[in-house]
């Protein structure tokens, strides 16, 4: 019988630490730190694999994919686990090191526990970092846009209407003259920030609205787009963020995976629920959140969601329907019963994730 090698790998930018661990050993049989290279960290594994069957994982990271990809093409069974699935030790356990690290993955690997993440294909993954990219441009407009009101609020203009960077606000803002020709120049140049970081926003709108129509993901994009606030860049990122939404048994496994779940804490008869969460993909919380809002309005199909589900399946539509009654009247229900107006939302957004996984899990 081949012997069995379990490799937990903490992998950092200049060197992994390394820890190999038998079937039967109490202790770790090798314990080495070497290059991160991909190609050298393989090298360091392909003697055991010689010997005999090998298991190896390291912890997700900055790090990404590299690794995991070079491993699998050499044949090398490999798994990426989520960080807070890696045992840290006790409480009174106040020492963290890369060979404990190491440690702890080869022992989980033994025991068979922590099961790896979903790793995404090279295609997904471009498709995602796409996505991100336009969520940090615009939490980039966010910031430009606060600069600028801050900027003018300290020079005495202030705006009467409380609703900001609408036509009217914007040429609002043209109209004002400044004393000084810097103070001038900086407006300027906030306000040029600001339509700069709009347009390029609007290209990769564009560009996301393309990948969502392309043959790889248009017909799951459909899907999406016939519920009530979610559009391309939504379904999208569903799709490249969660990749095989099967993964996930059931609605409530997929609401939990999202951090979208009351948190508890209970003891004997006493039982204490507070705030959601907020573990997992926190990326598409916020998104599905922000879509949650849309059910605050009144159960009516709009003539842009009519236009959206032109060809989807009517299983689909029937189905996004229902979910469009249920969550607005979930979301009337919680405000009538004393909930706060981000309470509620929240709650909805926890349903239209479950409605989500329903219609790409059971829906035909």
């Amino acid at each position: 019988m081949k012997k069995v090698y379990y490799i937990g790998l903490d992998v950092h930018k200049d060197n992994t630490q390394m820890a190999v661990m038998e079937m039967k050993s109490k202790e770790p049989v090798a314990v080495k730190v070497i290059d991160s290279d991909p190609l050298k960290v393989a090298k360091a594994i392909l003697p055991y694999q010689r010997e005999g069957k090998v298991r190896v994982a390291y912890e997700a990271g900055c790090m990404g994919y590299t690794l995991y990809r070079v491993l699998t093409e050499m044949k090398i069974d490999c798994q990426i686990i989520a960080p807070n699935k890696v045992f840290r030790g006790g409480n009174n356990e106040k020492i963290k090191t890369d060979k404990r690290d190491a440690v702890a993955i080869a022992w989980m690997l033994r025991r068979d526990e922590g099961a790896g993440i979903a790793v995404p294909d090279r295609e997904d993954e471009a498709a995602r970092d796409l996505l991100r990219c336009r969520g940090d441009m615009k939490d980039d407009l966010k910031r430009a846009k606060q600069r600028l009101l801050k900027f003018l609020l300290r020079h005495g203009h202030i705006y009467e209407n409380t609703r900001y960077w609408t036509g009217k606000h914007r040429k609002w803002m043209k109209t004002l003259t400044f004393e000084m020709t810097l103070d001038k120049a900086v407006f300027e140049q906030y306000l040029y920030t600001i339509e700069s970081i709009e347009e390029r926003v609007a290209r990769i709108d564009m560009q996301i609205q393309e990948i969502a129509q392309s043959p790889r993901y248009a017909q799951r994009v459909q899907r999406f787009r016939a519920f009530k606030g979610v559009d391309y860049i939504i379904a999208l990122s569903l799709l490249c963020e969660i990749g095989d939404f099967k993964r996930f048994p059931t609605a409530a496994a997929f609401m939990s995976y999202l951090g979208l779940v009351p948190s508890e804490y209970s003891s004997g008869k006493k039982r204490k629920q507070g705030g959601i969460t907020k573990t997992g993909n926190g990326h598409i919380r916020r998104l599905l959140t922000e879509a949650a809002w849309h059910y605050v309005r009144p159960a009516r199909v709009s003539k842009r969601l009519a236009g959206r589900r032109v060809g989807t399946p009517e299983t689909v539509i029937s189905y996004a329907d229902r979910a469009l009654c249920r969550l607005h009247g979930k979301y009337v229900k919680l405000l009538f019963n004393g909930k706060s107006k981000q309470a509620s939302v929240t709650a909805v957004a926890r349903e239209l994730s479950g409605f989500l996984w329903g219609v790409m899990t059971s829906v035909a």
